[in-house]
């Protein structure tokens, strides 16, 4: 058993894509070394801005033996009658080299073959890898790939040093098209210079005596650690997303966190704003309060240690110092105008070609945010006083330079020029949620005009044949479309889609070709990410597809629904039930009669039907009060007493008998069982 030790030196890899490499690089050689028969018993993955490796520990020295049955041509075929090799047999023979005495039958069930079990032996672990490892690099997932120099190789970076070894030996090999060695470097500034490794097992601490943390993870958590060690000097809590922890992590080998500030008149800006030009620009970790409100420090993590941390301090706070100037000028330059005002430019700015301009859709969502304010409950001229300003940010300053921030700056501005603060709220909360698992709007006029701004993009882009197709989305009507559902659920809002989308196509009056086209293409389009919403949530697409199948229009309605038939899946007779209502459903969909629904009590002449009419009966005195509540889950309950009178049914009635009579007051039985399911879902499309 041995350990293998792979580096692979560059020059700085992208740090946003150095986690993925590693993970890759490791997933692809452990599928190699399963797939090679390659026993081992661990893959540690190191990387670092200059280097990618893996250390595969207890790795098998070759492939084990393996035994290959050759079949050759049909026994009668390879002897002659008197027991000697044909030409055929022969040929078999001599092509494995073998004598006579060394074949063997096979017996198939297509008659008797010769053969032979030819072993072959395991190549050496050491031969193998070096293909093993190439293969890896070139699957690794690098959407542009570079030469350097006269190099035919290519990868994201250039590459300059390879290390390949087996415990203290080097295993000779070109990878990358550079010849493998048991040379590395440590850190670029600290300890440059290239030196030997002695031993595969000893690479991470060679580098760490040369100021190189090469684990990925350790290097995060001393990051983390150091960050929040910082944070809790001046009282704040550190802004640590993910995305930024990865590539801060990525862009240094040894990670030394220092504590920097900035002049306090900068938190007169939207916090937003500079929180944003320090982490996208520069990398840094803010920190807030405990309320959440922005402090005028921040953290950075340098890559060396240097002997007088404080310039680097103020190299740090001079450099970030224009940007928050930036971002400052940017908003006091806003506010020599009300926001209303930047109206007149939205008048020219186009939200698309055949759909007019953005102000033009602002009247629009104003109309139709103030029809939904009207349907909760809220101020309906407050919502269109927000519907009106929703977009005047975009053609603010401070919108320009940093785009993330519309809405946000909306507010800030909406409250500088005290407006009322739900209508103020309502500008950021238009947005929301902007993606799976965001939080939603928190006010009502927010919900009005996030609902408003998605309907009617949806509306419009869906009217001129704009609609998304496979993974192409521009306008992201797919996210907006789950919004709105979200938003109609979460929400409890007992709101008909079918009504605020025909309000929404209004809107556009006869700037729509074929309105009737749009509506139905809109509400199947939305209607289709119930399934990707709840699917999410682990549940059942038989399902959602059971409450779709009996088109509910309020979405708060279909999620009571949902919750109902999932319950009822646990009960005892939810399968019987289940097939029983899929061969009612079959029987009437086949069935050439004009079924009433009423039952004609005379013409009951088996017992079975009978107690079924009696338990259908019995049924709708118990449900009709719980359909009125839109209590789903207690309507299934108490539709299980169908389930022994239905088995028995089908058991002992012939449904389709000669008399005429008899068959249709059998078939209305079942369109009235099949009624008193179909008030909550289609049952019947359940699966075991």
């Amino acid at each position: 058993m041995t350990t293998i030790l792979f580096e692979l030196g560059t020059e700085e890899l992208p740090p946003k894509n150095l986690k993925t490499l590693r993970d890759a690089l490791s997933d692809n050689v452990k599928e190699t070394l399963v797939a090679q028969d390659i026993g081992y018993d661990e893959i540690k993955a190191y990387a670092a801005p200059r280097r990618l490796a893996l250390q595969i520990v207890g790795i098998s020295d070759k492939q084990p033996d393996k035994v290959e049955q050759k079949r050759g041509p049909a026994l009668k075929a390879a002897f002659d009658g008197e027991g000697n090799l044909t030409r055929a047999g022969q040929g078999f023979a001599d092509g494995l080299g073998i004598s006579k005495d060394e074949l063997i039958t096979i017996g198939t069930d297509k008659g008797d073959y010769i053969g032979y079990n030819l072993t072959v032996a395991g190549k050496p672990t050491t031969e193998l890898l070096p293909e093993i490892l190439q293969k890896a690099l070139d699957k690794l997932p690098i959407a542009k790939r570079m030469r350097s120099g006269a190099e035919r190789s290519e990868f994201v970076r250039s590459v300059q040093w390879v290390v390949l070894m087996a415990d203290n030996q080097v295993i000779d090999a070109t990878i990358q098209g550079h010849r493998t060695g048991s040379k590395t470097r440590g850190h670029r500034f600290h300890a440059p210079e290239f030196f030997e490794l002695s031993h595969a097992a000893d690479y991470e601490t060679a580098l760490a005596e040369r100021s190189v943390v090469a684990d990925f993870d350790k290097r995060q958590a001393d990051i983390t650690a150091q960050v929040n060690q910082l944070a809790k000097q001046v009282a704040g809590v550190a802004i640590v997303p993910q995305d930024l922890l990865d590539e801060v992590t990525a862009l240094v080998d040894l990670p030394v966190a220092l504590l920097a500030s900035f002049e306090d008149r900068f938190l007169a800006v939207p916090q937003e704003a500079l929180i944003s030009t320090m982490q996208a620009d520069q990398k840094y970790f803010c920190l807030t309060d405990e309320q959440g409100k922005l402090k005028p420090n921040f953290i950075f993590v340098s890559n060396i240690k240097s002997k007088n941390p404080e310039a680097v301090i103020l190299g740090n706070e001079k450099v970030v110092r224009p940007r928050l100037s930036d971002a400052e000028f940017f908003f006091l330059q806003d506010q020599k105008q009300p926001l209303f005002a930047l109206s007149e430019s939205l008048k020219n700015r186009v939200f698309q070609d055949k759909l007019g301009t953005i102000w033009e859709k602002s009247e629009r969502i104003a109309k139709l945010a103030a029809f939904i304010a009207e349907q909760i409950g809220a101020d309906a001229e407050a919502a269109t006083r927000a519907g009106l300003l929703a977009k005047c940010d975009l053609a603010s300053t401070l919108v320009g330079e940093f785009p993330e921030l519309q809405g946000i700056a909306g507010t800030y501005y909406a409250r500088l020029n005290n407006e009322p603060q739900a209508v103020a709220d309502a500008i950021e909360e238009q947005y929301l949620p902007k993606f799976s698992g965001d939080d939603l709007p928190a006010t009502d006029i927010g919900i009005a005009l996030a609902l408003a701004d998605r309907l009617d993009t949806l509306a419009g882009i869906f009217g001129i044949d704009e609609a998304p197709t496979g993974s192409k989305d521009p306008f992201s009507l797919r996210r907006a479309s789950i919004g709105i559902l979200r938003i109609l659920i979460e929400k409890n809002l007992n709101l008909n889609l079918s009504n605020l989308l025909e309000q929404a196509l209004a809107g556009y009056g006869d700037k729509l070709a074929d309105t009737a086209k749009t509506f139905n293409d809109v509400m199947e389009f939305i209607n289709a990410r119930y399934r990707a919403m709840y699917s999410e949530q682990g549940v059942a697409v038989d399902t959602i597809l059971a409450v779709q199948a009996v088109q509910v229009d309020v979405p708060m309605d279909f999620d009571k629904r949902i919750h109902a038939v999932t319950a009822f899946r646990s009960l005892p007779q939810a399968s019987v039930l289940a097939q029983n209502n899929k061969r009612v459903a079959n029987i009437l969909t086949k069935s050439e009669t004009v079924i009433t629904g009423s039952v004609q009590e005379q013409a009951l002449i088996e017992d079975a039907e009978k107690a079924l009419n009696a338990a259908i009966t019995d049924a709708k005195s118990v449900v009709q009060p719980l359909q009125a509540k839109a209590d789903y889950q207690a309507v299934l309950a108490a539709l299980t007493s169908l389930s022994e009178p239905l088995s028995a049914f089908f058991e002992h009635t012939m449904v389709n008998a000669e008399d005429e009579t008899l068959k249709n007051n059998r078939l209305a039985l079942l369109w009235q069982v099949r009624t008193l399911f179909l008030s909550v879902a289609d049952i019947g499309l359940l699966q075991d």
